[in-house]
């Protein structure tokens, strides 16, 4: 709640970005979809300076010091850790077919991949896919929102917040480690995601920021054609999906 509110409060302190008046330019406001544009802009310019400072130096030594082979393992168990919450997300969307497949990863690299350290279900055909809860709203047919920038988290939107929330009281161990005192190793796991998901960005990151006219405009793209592409599980714009046949089953065949 004090979150919320403080973040309401520099919302007001920064105000929206003016409405213009202009056919055209409403046009391309509307389209944009980021009312709260100055706010957004300071916390972006606030997260790249921290970016700057803190995780891409931490992402740099990783991927130097760390080997390649080694680096995969980390993110094999990363993403054998989110299984519950993947799975869970798979049920709500009513995709029995990715639940099996999530299942049965779960056991395949927690036992054979030894804790998840190795992700030998690709190698039967059992290939990783992530879900959130954000893409469950989207796929019961809840709107994004206005574009916004979190401090620390970056690009998101109030539907991706929301998920985020739900996400993280989804995942047993948010309750398992604080119930045994090891509460710390969630925040170890964190870091450690993140500066993993940094590190595998280096060179992505750095092009797109040296190629941007404007770099915040050119994220603010991005993420949107990312989750996009999430929400639809890799499906091209025209193909009819899950999604679309919630928001208008009388004209669209079942997927």
């Amino acid at each position: 709640m004090v979150a919320a509110a403080g973040f309401a409060l520099l919302a007001m302190a920064y105000g929206c970005a003016e409405v213009p008046t202009d056919p055209d330019e409403r046009a391309a406001y509307d389209e944009r979809n980021d009312p709260l544009e100055p706010m957004n802009r300071y916390f972006f310019d606030l997260n790249n300076a921290m970016d700057e400072l803190i995780l891409k130096p931490f992402a740099g030594w990783y991927y130097i010091l760390l080997p390649n082979y080694a680096q995969d393992r980390v993110r094999d168990a990363l993403n054998n850790l989110r299984s519950p919450v993947i799975l869970g997300n798979d049920l709500f969307q009513g995709d029995l077919d990715r639940a099996g497949t999530t299942i049965a990863r779960f056991f395949i690299n927690s036992t054979l991949g030894i804790a998840g350290l190795w992700d030998v279900a690709s190698e039967f055909g059992l290939i990783y896919h992530d879900e959130d809860f954000g893409q469950t709203l989207a796929v019961w047919g809840t709107g994004e929102g206005p574009y916004l920038v979190l401090p620390i988290l970056g690009p998101s939107n109030p539907r991706d917040a929301v998920g985020r929330g739900v996400d993280m009281a989804m995942d047993p161990l948010t309750w398992i480690l604080p119930a045994y005192d090891l509460g710390y190793l969630g925040y170890i796991r964190a870091g450690l995601d993140a500066v993993d998901l940094r590190a595998r960005n280096l060179k992505t990151l750095d092009e797109i920021k040296q190629g941007a006219i404007d770099y915040y405009a050119t994220v603010r793209s991005l993420y949107r054609q990312h989750r996009t592409d999430e929400i639809r599980n890799g499906a091209p714009p025209d193909a009819v999906s899950v999604l679309d046949y919630l928001s208008d089953p009388q004209t669209s065949e079942a997927p």
